[in-house]
């Protein structure tokens, strides 16, 4: 199988307790996937609206494909997820639960087609925070230490 990620959301793990991940397809026109395989596309705003019976990627920027001048598509429209009914629906339920939402942690093309990596999300508190960075800031130390020893 061979994957190329196109983008990440970095802040993604800092930000929430990722909980449970999904992979979706994304219903795109042909002028978006020619910018996903230039590697324009952000995902640092977009997250995950779920109604019963659809997901959409809402934020996602997708950058103009400037070739395709007039039959452009607009850089932010929502995004129609191509997900089982099942997974919609376990979707649905976590998201009525208090501070749970649903976001995208990387863009990835596999095959060819464009997959969107998105996760249920519970958010951190600022303590959260502190102690992530700590385990990180603790970590790197360790690797330092490794490194010099060697």
């Amino acid at each position: 199988m061979d994957i190329k990620v196109v983008a990440k959301n970095r802040k993604a793990s800092f930000e929430y307790f990722l909980l449970q991940h999904f992979e979706a397809g994304i219903a795109l026109q042909g002028s978006e996937i020619k910018s996903i395989r230039a590697g324009q596309v952000s995902l640092q705003e977009a997250y995950v609206q779920v109604n019963e019976k659809e997901a959409w990627l809402i934020d996602a920027h997708i950058a103009p494909y400037d070739p395709a001048s007039f039959a452009n598509h607009e850089p932010r429209r929502p995004r129609r997820l191509l997900l089982h009914k099942k997974e919609i629906r376990e979707m649905w339920n976590a998201v009525r639960q208090k501070g749970v939402t649903i976001i995208p942690t990387q863009m990835y093309l596999k095959e060819g087609r464009a997959k969107l990596d998105i996760a249920i999300a519970k958010g951190k508190k600022l303590y959260d925070k502190r102690e992530s960075i700590a385990k990180k800031d603790m970590e790197r130390d360790l690797a330092r230490a490794g490194r010099i020893k060697d």
